[in-house]
């Protein structure tokens, strides 16, 4: 094979996926548990977890989420993954007035994504003064969580609690979603650094490449799920 063909087949295979794809583990409603589709949604959820927990443990910024969750945690006795776990409840609570459903994957959102982000930080040593490890940390991290949301994500049992808030606030308000998703992240992320949060380098990495991160394991997704059949 040509290298141009290998190249061409590589590009290929990491195009980013435009839609999410629908596979043999979807639920048919968000309150659809099988055996299959939960094994796969809390596989997904503790995926993006550690992803989280790399990202914090690289010491060169959090995504926006983690950089308030961790300031809290440094104002109150709970840990990182609890204070994870505490906001993701009040930002559901934001839900009843803008009368959005949860699912079942909304709620084991909540209490995977917290655990294994505590189970990442308790387990994952600290990196400090390495810049290129550091690097690696969070680009390992933002490949994990671009992983773990294309395959929970997948199983369609609901949003986690951040993106149904963005995307009711764009059904209830016009607000476009990129605007509604932009104005969130920066609201925590001010309040978060507030509170003493860790933001940096790390989470302007977060930023830029978790979109590309999702669409292309979400293409992954979609050629396991296609071939699986």
């Amino acid at each position: 094979m040509k290298i141009q063909d290998i190249w061409r087949e590589l590009l290929h295979f990491l195009k980013p996926s435009r839609t999410i794809p629908h596979t043999s583990w979807t639920a048919k409603n968000r309150w659809a548990v099988t055996p299959q589709n939960f094994f796969i949604l809390i596989f997904g959820l503790a995926i993006f977890g550690i992803g989280e927990s790399f990202l914090i443990q690289s010491t060169i910024g959090n995504s926006p989420w983690s950089v308030f969750a961790q300031g809290l945690s440094l104002h109150t006795p709970l840990s990182i993954g609890e204070c994870t776990a505490l906001i993701s409840v009040g930002v559901l609570a934001l839900w009843i007035p803008l009368r959005e459903k949860p699912g079942f994957g909304t709620l084991c959102n909540i209490l995977i994504i917290a655990l294994f982000i505590q189970v990442g930080v308790d387990s994952i040593p600290e990196i400090h003064n390495n810049l290129p490890f550091q690097f690696l940390y969070s680009l390992f991290g933002i490949g994990l969580v671009g992983a773990g949301t294309a395959i929970y994500i997948t199983c369609g049992m609901g949003p986690g609690p951040r993106d149904g808030l963005m995307t009711s606030i764009h059904k209830r308000t016009g607000i476009r979603i990129s605007r509604a998703r932009l104005s969130i992240e920066v609201t925590v992320l001010i309040i978060g650094k507030l509170l003493g949060g860790s933001l940096g380098i790390g989470t302007a990495m977060f930023a830029l490449f978790i979109g590309a991160a999702i669409a292309t394991n979400l293409n992954f997704v979609s050629k396991f799920a296609n071939r699986s059949r």
